[in-house]
């Protein structure tokens, strides 16, 4: 009797250990951009350099490389994988990826030619994407920089009050102390010639002395 009962009960176990999910394991994965030059200027050549780095497995992973400015001739490489491109968007479909095993982490070369003609002060801004099976829940995992085109075009602001004030007493470039220094000596001059012309007047003859009293021939009424 035992034995009848007993059989169904360990199979209904074992069943139930079968249809527990075995968690899978975390996966840690995150995009690097490397673009070379930085700061490529309109009509430069340029290299965007994406690599995942981390560890886990990564199903179904995409891609996806956004610029704010116009590649020409935009080519892609993807190892392992293959790309779309068009001259703002490259999406590569990588496949499963497993991260963290033996051998070089995956990489995407994107090169191309800024294209002439984008106005001084925009912003170049270089966002990359990598999405998964994995990532459904969390979101994509993303990086990006960016940099401004020389020759801002932001409207110019008055100055602070305190360095207005600064600059009014700064004398031009090439006029430094001139005005100064040639004020100091004409007033040197004028000096040395009032102190002459009474030295002058004290040496000649019958000439009261200059620090002498004046009589005018009336008694003193004291």
């Amino acid at each position: 009797m035992w034995e009848s009962i007993a059989a169904p009960a360990v199979g209904l176990m074992a069943a139930m250990a079968t249809a527990v999910p075995t968690p899978s394991p975390a996966v840690d994965a995150a995009p690097v951009l490397t673009s070379t030059p930085f700061g490529a200027l309109p009509g430069q050549q340029v290299t965007h350099t994406v690599t995942i780095s981390g560890s886990g497995t990564l199903t179904t992973t995409k891609v996806t490389f956004a610029t704010t400015v116009d590649l020409d001739g935009v080519t892609a490489r993807a190892e392992p994988g293959r790309c779309a491109v068009s001259p703002r968007t490259v999406v590569c479909d990588l496949g499963d990826l497993r991260l963290g095993a033996a051998g070089a982490a995956p990489r995407i070369t994107i090169s191309g030619r800024v294209r002439p003609g984008a106005a001084p002060g925009t912003v170049v801004r270089n966002r990359v994407g990598v999405t998964s099976v994995e990532t459904t829940a969390t979101g994509a995992r993303t990086t990006s920089n960016a940099y401004l085109l020389p020759g801002s075009t932001a409207t110019p602001t008055d100055p602070p009050l305190g360095s207005t004030a600064m600059a009014s007493e700064v004398p031009p470039p090439g006029r430094s102390m001139r005005v100064p220094a040639l004020a100091a000596a004409v007033a040197g001059a004028i000096a040395a010639a009032a102190l002459l012309a009474r030295r002058r007047l004290r040496r000649r003859p019958g000439a009261p002395p200059a620090d002498s009293a004046v009589t005018t021939g009336h008694p003193d009424p004291m």
